[in-house]
């Protein structure tokens, strides 16, 4: 995680901010994903865990996008999906970012 923060390069989908840095291709996976919500706009651990499950469905959904990019070019990458947001989104916001996100990276 503080690879990702500290080496990382960062875009803004709004209402998400990815963070991302390639590593080294000999790991397990091609993609490890975090995902995070600041306690200071949502205090209710409900709203974050709303938010969180969403993003990561998102992901789960539409991750295809990229991670055949990522098999061919044979690249492996630490993402980070931030919520900037200052209310609870709805689905179509959370997909529509995480669909742009993807293929930005892709």
């Amino acid at each position: 995680m503080d690879l990702l923060f500290e080496e990382g390069t960062s875009f803004v989908v709004y209402p998400l901010r990815v963070v991302y840095v390639e590593r080294q291709p000999d790991s397990e996976a091609e993609a490890a994903v975090l995902i995070s919500v600041p306690k200071k706009r949502f205090k209710r651990a409900v709203h974050r865990n709303r938010i969180k499950r969403l993003i990561r469905e998102a992901y789960r959904l539409n991750k295809y996008l990229f991670l055949q990019g990522l098999r061919e070019k044979e690249k492996n990458l630490l993402i980070g999906f931030l919520f900037v947001g200052n209310e609870l989104p709805d689905w179509k916001a959370i997909e529509g970012a995480v669909v742009k996100a993807l293929t930005a990276l892709a």
